[in-house]
């Protein structure tokens, strides 16, 4: 043990916490590590104290006079709590991101001038043209990759912009300390850091147990079921707690649910504004809310000390990513509760995020390719999407795959290939793959364990000197909540899902021909109206079951339905007529809006026709989803136009047709379009980025 650095730390430790105050375990360990041994990694559990590590020895490094310490996280959620711990312990911080674009200059010229301590900043930031630009000029102290399993594309949480952050490790030169924390890393993850912070890592890796909490098994397959669990024993519940969902969708629909039946709950995901989710993790904080429903996006560094219970209402896809999760409960009380719901629709979603982590080698190719035909001028994103067709999310996934692979080079806006050939290493990917099922496979067994269930978790991490828990489920012989709701719970959760519709936002805007600019639609589609999500079970699986009966058509139950809903649409709107979009392939869809018209005491009207193109289905992205649709409708010739009508199609996806059928019709004179479908097709994905 280093005396000097002992007592330095020591005291500062007391400065902040009290006279009292003591590292815990392997805390002080770390430090010195950190300033003696310069390539650290700490493997500790939530609530251990991973960031104090670093913030103590960037009070060290300063007082030396060394440079500022630079800290790559992944989570807004994750900085904003470690500014407000850094800073109340005397350290001048600033934070680079996406929300700081304006001040980022003025951010720069401090750590040039070392007038920061710390600065905390993601990894999109780091890699921009700006950054790379003044980084070499600043002088940096510490170097610090928070939730380190990130970098690792063995890690539950792998990034595809996280990869290039190794390649700053080996510049830096040996003298600057490098520091990886991380609360989820096994064995296989472990020895792929070591690999990347370089020869002679220093591990401080403790036991993985959390004593105050306790795990229950709920084996409901329905969302039904789940809705009414939740109902009924969330104000049961001690205190305020976290419910998972896999998908932005479920956290609204569930959030609302509750809203609707006196809880205070909040949705909390990437697809909501910085605003609103800035205020859900205020309001969570101050206990001014029982629950908020998140996807992942809350997965990392928030810390709320008496967090009583976390909820999945869909498993995780493993168990690193699991045990990551329920650490956000117990972390400063005695005693907390996380239940884990299961079903065969968990499985479904987990399998969807696992072979769509990597680019197919196809779409890498094709997006190369896309880059490689303007290697002079280079090509923007959105240029690439207009030659190839591939989901925008995919294509975004294929540039970064190739930027971090050296194969392209962005420069700007615009996309270069560099002199590297292209390359896909399908086995290495492969691999990771199967490591991933074999990951899911170890949540079903989870589910399905007769042992301790924290044991069983831990030892999944490879910490194997846990010992039972004690309060679990399976250590105590009885479940401590209820394992199934009550008839009248599911009734109200039953009633709220048949109930359920769904929006069809409008678009306003078309792509020009080139796909580098827009033109606004003059009279866009009204807000249309959708009766379920496809395939969901109730009206969602109805409208499968017609679509590819035999023969094809839907049940007297979706046309009651939809007649019933738009009865106050034709009321509110003054609807003067219906029509559909039309097909070459069924009659499906014009028999559902005459089923529909005549229901509602309006006429039909054909008035639009389709040639002969490919289907819509087939169209990844929005550039060809749209020429597509311009391609495939066209208004019938001299047909005399209703003012208001109700356009009807089985099924919305991009919306794409919608919008170019609804931009026909009022061009040729028809005062406002009313979209209805019965079920939507497209993906709303919950994963954080």
């Amino acid at each position: 043990m280093d005396a000097m650095i002992h007592a330095r730390a020591s005291e500062i430790l007391r400065t902040i916490y009290g006279a009292d105050a003591t590292f815990r375990e392997g805390q002080y360990e770390a430090i010195e590590a950190t300033l003696t041994h310069h390539r650290t990694l700490v493997v500790q559990k939530t609530g251990w104290g991973k960031s104090l590590v670093y913030f103590v020895c960037t009070k060290l490094l300063r007082d030396q006079g060394q440079g500022v310490t630079m800290v790559v996280s992944p989570l807004l959620v994750l900085m904003e709590n470690q500014l407000a711990s850094a800073e109340a312990m005397g350290l001048h911080c600033a934070v680079l991101n996406s929300t700081t674009k304006d001040r980022r200059q003025e951010q720069l010229d401090a750590m040039r001038a070392g007038e920061l301590d710390l600065v905390l900043i993601t990894p999109e930031t780091l890699f921009t043209d700006e950054v790379q630009a003044a980084l070499p000029s600043i002088p940096i102290g510490l170097f610090v990759i928070d939730e380190a399993h990130c970098i690792s594309d063995w890690g539950h949480d792998f990034r595809l912009e996280y990869t290039r952050l190794y390649r700053i490790i080996r510049q830096m030169p040996k003298t600057v300390p490098v520091l990886g924390t991380t609360a989820t890393a096994n064995d296989r993850v472990i020895a792929d850091l070591k690999q990347q912070l370089g020869d002679d890592v220093y591990i401080s890796r403790g036991e993985l147990m959390r004593r105050s909490l306790s795990i229950q098994i709920l084996p409901l397959s329905t969302s039904a079921e789940r809705y009414a669990w939740i109902l009924e024993n969330v104000p049961r519940l001690p205190g305020s707690g976290i419910i998972y969902c896999l998908t932005q969708r479920d956290c609204d629909y569930l959030a609302d649910f509750l809203q609707k039946n006196g809880i205070r709950a909040v949705a909390y995901h990437s697809g909501l504004e910085q605003t609103e989710t800035n205020d859900a993790e205020q309001r969570l904080r101050e206990n001014q809310i029982k629950v908020l429903v998140a996807t992942i996006k809350l997965g990392m560094g928030y810390d709320k000390g008496d967090i009583s219970f976390v909820i999945h209402y869909q498993q995780p896809s493993n168990i690193v990513a699991y045990y990551q999760q329920i650490g956000r409960a117990g972390r400063s009380i005695d005693r907390a509760y996380t239940f884990l719901m299961c079903g065969e629709e968990d499985r479904m979603i987990q399998e969807y995020f696992i072979e769509t982590a990597f680019p197919s080698e196809q779409e890498a190719r094709a997006v190369y390719d896309a880059v490689l035909s303007h290697a002079e001028e280079g090509i923007t994103g959105r240029a690439v999407e207009g030659l190839v067709n591939i989901r925008k999310a995919r294509v975004d996934k294929a540039l970064m795959f190739l930027r971090n692979e050296e194969i392209i080079v962005k420069d700007g806006a615009r996309y270069y290939p560099t002199l590297h050939p292209f390359r896909y290493d399908r086995a290495h990917y492969e691999a990771i793959k199967a490591v991933r099922y074999r990951e899911q496979q170890q949540m079903r067994e989870l589910v399905h364990t007769q042992g301790c269930l924290s044991r069983f978790v831990v030892n999944c991490l490879d910490d194997t000197t846990a010992e039972d828990c004690g309060i679990c489920r399976n250590c105590l012989g009885y479940p401590e909540y209820p394992e199934h709701p009550g008839m009248d719970a599911l009734r109200i959760a039953q009633t709220y899902l048949e109930r359920l519709i769904l929006p069809i936002e409008p678009r306003k805007q078309f792509p020009s021909k080139d796909f580098t600019g827009v033109f606004k639609i003059p009279v866009p589609n009204h807000e249309g109206l959708c009766l379920s999500k496809y395939g969901d079970p109730g009206y969602g699986m109805l409208v499968k079951q017609g679509k590819y009966g035999t023969p094809p058509g839907f049940c007297e139950e979706l046309i009651g339905k939809s007649a019933t809903v738009l009865r106050d649409v034709v009321r509110t709107h003054g609807i003067t007529a219906v029509t559909c979009v039309p097909s070459l392939r069924s009659t499906i869809v014009a028999d559902l809006a005459e089923a529909l018209a005549q229901r509602l005491r309006l006429p039909f009207v054909q008035l639009l026709e389709k040639h002969g193109t490919r289907q819509q289905k087939d169209m990844e992205n929005s550039y060809h989803q749209c020429r597509n649709a311009w391609r495939s409708f066209a208004c019938i010739p001299d047909i005399s136009m209703p003012a208001r009508v109700i356009l009807v199609d089985d099924i919305v996806d991009s919306r794409w047709t919608m919008t170019v059928c609804g931009y026909l019709l009022t061009q040729a004179g028809c005062e406002s379009v009313f979209p209805f479908a019965l079920a939507d097709s497209s993906e709303n994905r919950g994963n954080e980025t």
